[in-house]
């Protein structure tokens, strides 16, 4: 299985031809839940911070400025520590 891939402050150039701004906006305060990618989702992350653990991996955190991966089939816990806002694509 893919592992989360993270690219930290990518160029405005990058973000417009993806067409980040035109995705929905997903936003959940501080808290923890248990999660699993029926698809692949793209996010960029537009305030906040979380650390993402997968169920067989390490934990990755993440915050403002990341544009981040996650694999279809992949599961894992969210730990929210400061109120999440993200801009997000499922493929």
């Amino acid at each position: 299985m893919s592992e989360i891939t993270v690219e930290h402050n990518p160029s405005p150039a990058k973000l417009e031809v993806i067409g980040v701004y035109d995705w929905p906006i997903w936003t959940k305060e501080i808290s923890e839940f248990p999660w699993t990618y029926e698809s692949n989702e793209t996010c960029y992350i537009l305030e906040g911070k979380v650390t993402v653990t997968p169920d067989s991996g390490q934990p990755v955190q993440l915050g403002e400025g990341d544009l981040v991966t996650f694999p279809a089939g992949m599961s894992c816990t969210w730990q929210i520590s400061s109120t999440i806002r993200k801009h997000y694509q499922l493929s």
